[in-house]
Formats: C-alpha cells, sequence, structure tokens
C-alpha cells in the first residue's frame, strides 16, 4: 500500500510541475487567462497529494504497535479490551 500511495503522490507532483511550467513557458503566450487557470489547478495539487500519500488503509495497522513501555502497552491493551484485569 505504501508503493501504490507514493507512486500516487510523485504522479500528482509531476502533474503540478507540468502544469506550472507548462502554464507560463508555453500557454501564456496566447492565452494568460487559461495559464492563471492552470497555476491555480496546480496550487491545488500539492495538499491533494499530501493527504493522499499520508492517509492510512485499512491493512495498515500502526495503532496496534507496541510502544516498548511494557506498562503503557499493558495500559491500552487492557482499554481495548484485548486482555481482561487481574
Amino acid at each position: 500500500m505504501y508503493a501504490q500511495r507514493r507512486r500516487v503522490y510523485f504522479r500528482m507532483m509531476t502533474a503540478c510541475l507540468v502544469l506550472f511550467v507548462g502554464a507560463w513557458a508555453v500557454v501564456r503566450l496566447w492565452s494568460v487567462t487559461a495559464a492563471v487557470v492552470m497555476c491555480f489547478v496546480a496550487m491545488v495539487i500539492p495538499p491533494v497529494a499530501a493527504m493522499i500519500a499520508n492517509r492510512r488503509g485499512p491493512d495498515d495497522r500502526w495503532w496496534d504497535d507496541p510502544s516498548g513501555d511494557p506498562k503503557s502497552d499493558e495500559w491500552w491493551d487492557e482499554l481495548d479490551g484485548k486482555r481482561k484485569r487481574q
């Protein structure tokens, strides 16, 4: 899942760069308005790409990883119902 999210992130960021560079290198010669619209679209892509890259899927069980502190892990396991109180 991580590799797939990373590929999507890099594709989106590549599209952002292509839009930005293309807007001011080529499109502005024909239409400044179209170039500005392309830049606004390019401006929205990086935050969306970051949200997609940092989201967690159902298989990413990062919240179940032990913290390394046995007392804390025992307390959280008790709260989650994994272990019964003795």
